[in-house]
């Protein structure tokens, strides 16, 4: 594995829509990060719908051809799937097989029918459980390794995933405001599970020429600290600190590029744009195409560095009422078709600074993921690039100061609530050891009590 000691993306200005430093090509033609957004539309079975293989190879197929449908009628020049496998403790090697192929044909049927580039991103669900048999080499674990292979094999353009090492500590940090339980689980326990599983994502795509390993996302547990901190009305978690959680996950999140991803990472890491600006790998992300699941406050802003634009997670269910796949990818065709024109017409740029400022003050946590301050951030993390820990802990102080900066320049109000959670949240990270080991031998010592299910040993600590 590669640290980053340096910047691949070379200033701050570079750092925009449709454009990467490293472009991606992968499945039926597509190229990304040239100066083309594409659609991601992200689909998966519904809770307590059919699955059997026969009954979720069906879905994956209706899935695929609405989209497939939808995209040709509107002159789509590309569509990009997403699946979501859904966790299966038995038949998982079956279903991955069998639900890949049926997309990939209908696919490729597109392309040679009507020129359009296409391609598969399959998402594997992490299904490990640290208390429960172990993140490494449990049975669950082995299953994720046979639904890779099983995607990779039968045509899956892009393998991503979503891994959950360090959750157990953050959660139990993230309910109680505990900025040291974060940081130990997202940054350090976080990322030294991230290089055990990329090590073997990127081992499998690397056996198949159309097949490249993605990105990661740290929806298990930043993701966990923007729900639960939610709109500007909720105070279940402070905001602050959610912004600070997330700033950590973008050096968390970068070790899949370190491991050897390409991109486009995964759409619900919201720490992508920090990913982007250090590793210059596209990515894909999501905010205004997927208000069904969340009132974040970044939505706009979430456009200004995307390179495979995406909703959340939508099912062909119309029994239910529900819109098809097919009338998602055209929502989000038509926002990837005004990004395109801005580019072609020199002024990606000036769009790029209307979705930043639509947001950048609306939140501590639109905040720090704002384009400028997310290449700062990933300044603070190449800086101790070679320390997982020390860079988890400067991105984090570095997001403190972002904030800080903002309301001293009367751009952003804190409530009390917010004022007291940085100010400790700030004190707490300066006053931690500058010494990983000495770090983490304290937080096994107060989280092994507090925190029944963590287990050290899962991470060789």
């Amino acid at each position: 594995m590669k640290n980053f000691t340096k910047m691949e993306t070379e200033s701050v200005n570079d750092l925009v829509f449709g454009k990467a430093k490293h472009p991606s090509e992968y499945g039926f033609g597509v190229k990304l990060g040239i100066g083309e957004v594409v659609p991601n539309i992200k689909v998966a079975p519904a809770e307590g719908s059919e699955t059997s293989v026969e009954g979720m190879v069906g879905t994956c197929k209706n899935i695929a051809f609405s989209a497939c449908d939808r995209g040709a009628a509107i002159g789509l020049p590309t569509v990009q799937i997403e699946q979501e496998h859904v966790a299966q403790q038995t038949k998982s090697r079956e279903i991955s097989e069998k639900t890949t192929a049926v997309q990939v044909e209908l696919l490729e049927e597109m392309h040679d029918k009507y020129g359009t580039k296409t391609a598969l991103m399959s998402t594997v669900a992490d299904i490990r459980e640290e208390d429960m048999g172990g993140l490494r080499g449990s049975d669950f674990d082995v299953m994720m390794d046979e639904s890779f292979e099983a995607c990779a094999e039968n045509g899956a353009s892009i393998l991503c995933v979503e891994t959950i090492g360090g959750k157990v500590v953050s959660d139990y940090g993230i309910s109680r405001g505990d900025i040291r339980a974060i940081l130990y689980g997202i940054g350090l326990l976080g990322s030294i599970d991230m290089e055990y599983m990329w090590t073997k994502i990127v081992d499998v795509a690397g056996k198949y020429n159309y097949c490249v390993p993605g990105g990661d996302t740290d929806c298990a547990q930043a993701n966990t600290a923007m729900f639960l901190a939610g709109g500007l009305t909720s105070k279940n978690v402070s905001h602050s600190l959610a912004a600070i959680a997330r700033a950590i996950a973008g050096a968390r999140s970068i070790v899949a590029a370190e491991c050897g991803a390409e991109g486009p990472t995964k759409d619900c890491g919201y720490e992508n744009p920090i990913v982007k600006a250090v590793a210059g790998i596209p990515i894909c992300a999501e905010g205004k195409n997927a208000t069904c699941a969340h009132s974040d406050l970044m939505g706009n802003l979430a456009c200004a560095t995307v390179d495979a634009w995406s909703n959340e997670s939508v099912y062909n269910r119309e029994e239910m009422g529900g819109p098809t796949p097919g009338v998602w990818l055209q929502s989000l065709g038509y926002e990837c078709a005004l990004m395109n024109t801005a580019t072609k017409i020199g002024k990606e740029n000036d769009l790029r600074d209307m979705y930043t400022l639509a947001d950048k003050y609306r939140d501590p946590q639109s905040l720090v993921l704002a384009y400028d301050n997310a290449y700062r951030i990933g300044e603070a993390i190449v800086a101790d690039g070679e320390d997982i820990y020390l860079r988890a802990r400067a991105a984090a102080l570095t997001a403190c100061d972002i904030i800080n900066e903002a309301v001293d320049l009367k751009r952003m109000y804190l409530t009390r609530f917010e004022r007291d959670s940085l100010d400790s949240a700030q004190k707490t990270i300066e006053q931690l050891p500058e010494d990983q080991d000495k770090f983490a031998k304290t937080c096994i010592k107060r989280y092994g009590r507090k925190v029944k299910e963590h287990d050290p040993s899962q991470y060789e600590l």
